[in-house]
């Protein structure tokens, strides 16, 4: 299918100055937002503490809610509009993990039915401890990060053919990481110190496919969770399943963009690199907008049509997919352009 002619030849290099004032500044506010709300707003899975999912027949007040719960000891909850706001349906939320039974779901049943004036229906009720929200949290960001080592690992052996120095460091890395976690040290500044002694070992080895792959997914993650920061949505399990997936989406539309780029700089290898990228980006714009618009179609249904449940999860997956298509472009391929006359300099 024919999208775009094949001759186009958008300047996509020329204006990656101004992709790059782009992309610093939407990372800029990202890291502000985390900032300024003491990191991501994390949800029962990582933060520990129970939830309760209650629906009712007819509109009620929230602070009835809160009045029925004060008198079976849930203080200090919160409570917010679930899906549809006709559906009448809440989520209520508290730091405390309580031991739940049928007895309890009957207690809390009738307590806010004396405030309310209206019979509920306990949708569902989920407890985690505070231990297990901590570990949970680690290994999500232990999956993060071991999903960009071993990207890099792929990445380095395909396009660079340095299977071995890169399967080095991410063994090297990966152990190092599992031992200082064992430590009473910060998860989230350990993976931080981790990325940043990753990009540097890339910079000496001159691994720089793997650098651009790297880069463009620590900027695909980073808008992610700041857009999520920024609108004061919650961490769970589920959002971290759609960053993984966004990491998947955007590698496959570098590595396409890649490809394309080693193929032209075996036919033209006497051509500046600079225009070299920006035909090879060119030539797979067609295949990258409908790939993209295709995804964004399905997962839009979702956002709309998929219900309270998974609209976290699709909204995640909206802005990555977005976020992912722009850094094949406008990230990822510039690099190794910015590597070159790096390079040139030193």
């Amino acid at each position: 299918m024919e999208f775009i002619k094949p001759n186009i030849n958008v300047d996509f290099v020329g204006k990656r100055k101004i992709a790059y004032s782009v992309s610093l500044a939407l990372i800029l506010v990202s890291l502000i937002s985390l900032i300024y709300h003491g990191g991501p707003k994390y949800g029962i899975d990582f933060a520990g503490g129970t939830v309760i999912q209650i629906k009712f027949p007819a509109s009620v007040e929230i602070g009835d809610i809160k009045s029925g719960l004060t008198g079976v000891g849930l203080e200090n909850t919160t409570i917010q509009t679930f899906g549809d706001p006709k559906d009448y349906e809440y989520l209520i939320r508290t730091e405390i993990p309580l031991k739940t039974d049928d007895n309890f779901s009957e207690q809390i049943k009738a307590a806010v039915q004396k405030t309310t004036g209206s019979e509920p229906d306990i949708r569902r009720i989920e407890m985690v401890g505070p231990q297990v929200g901590k570990d949970l949290q680690e290994k999500a960001l232990f999956a993060i990060y071991y999903s960009m080592l071993f990207i890099a690992v792929y990445i380095s052996g395909r396009f660079e053919f340095k299977w071995l120095a890169c399967a080095t460091i991410a063994a090297v890395l990966m152990g190092g990481i599992y031992l200082l976690s064992k430590l009473s040290i910060s998860m989230a500044i350990l993976t931080v110190l981790a990325l940043i002694i990753t990009l540097v070992l890339f910079w000496i080895l001159n691994l720089k496919y793997a650098m651009g792959a790297i880069v463009a997914l620590i900027h695909d993650v980073v808008i992610t969770v700041g857009c999520f920061s920024l609108l004061g949505k919650e961490f769970s399990l589920p959002i971290i399943a759609a960053v993984l997936s966004i990491m998947g989406y955007s590698l496959n539309d570098t590595i396409i963009v890649y490809d394309r780029i080693r193929e032209n700089l075996r036919k033209h290898p006497k051509k500046p690199l600079g225009e070299t990228i920006n035909r090879s980006v060119n030539e797979t714009l067609s295949r990258t907008i409908l790939t993209s618009g295709i995804t964004l179609v399905a997962v839009l249904s979702l956002f709309i049509l998929g219900g309270g449940i998974i609209h976290d999860f699709a909204l995640a997956m909206l802005v990555g997919i977005v976020v992912g298509t722009y850094s094949s472009i406008y990230v990822a391929s510039p690099i190794l352009l910015a590597w070159q006359d790096a390079g040139k300099k030193k």
